[in-house]
């Protein structure tokens, strides 16, 4: 494969991120609403079905790629046995706080539910960005490494990073010392061997 190809999928990767981040910010949102004159309804489905699409002209670079490793027999039905967990998992996560939160994308990988309280439970209760975690885990674990997917692991890993530091600036505006507390008691997205449950005196 060419290197103007790598070139042209990282270059891609990051105008992807740009993007996403940029029309997800709050700012943009409600300077759509200030042009259309009210509240735009339609505006998380729109963002999330031009995510898509844009998500697609990123993985269309090319076709084929080179082919890092494959987990030979078991191994690799083991992989995908494991991804098919940790995909249970996300699922399990998005229902926590709300398929429509995901669906909107605006609120996608964040610590609140569509009632606008802030959970602390379940997934969230190990981690503050439980979506990022598992969904970092999903593309380690895939026994076919190509050069594509590498690349995309690696971005992928950065712009979770990147963006959950984002959307805690966010949530630190609109919960305060709530969310405050919960960052000093739940790390990151690496869980704690300790027991980081909230409990009242």
């Amino acid at each position: 494969m060419p290197l103007s190809d790598y070139a042209l999928f990282i270059v891609r990767c990051i105008l992807f991120g740009v993007a996403h981040s940029l029309f997800a910010a709050n700012r943009t949102k409600q300077a759509f609403s200030r042009v259309a004159g009210r509240e735009p309804r339609l505006y998380r489905l729109l963002y999330n079905l031009a995510s898509l699409a844009m998500f697609g002209w990123v993985m269309a670079v090319y076709r084929t790629s080179p082919l890092l490793y494959a987990a030979p027999g078991i191994w690799r039905w083991m992989l995908y046995s494991a991804q098919l967990v940790v995909a249970a998992v996300i699922l399990r996560c998005v229902l926590q706080t709300g398929v429509g939160d995901f669906l909107g994308i605006s609120r996608l990988y964040a610590a609140i539910s569509q009632s606008g309280k802030l959970v602390t439970s379940g997934c969230y209760a190990r981690v503050r960005h439980p979506l990022y975690l598992y969904s970092t885990l999903f593309l380690v674990l895939n026994p076919v490494m190509t050069a594509r997917w590498f690349l995309l692991t690696i971005f992928s890993v950065a712009y979770f990073i990147v963006g959950g530091m984002i959307e805690e600036r966010r949530l630190l505006n609109e919960f305060g010392d709530e969310y405050r507390g919960y960052r000093q008691r739940v790390p990151f997205m690496i869980p704690s061997v300790k027991d980081t449950r909230h409990r009242d005196l």
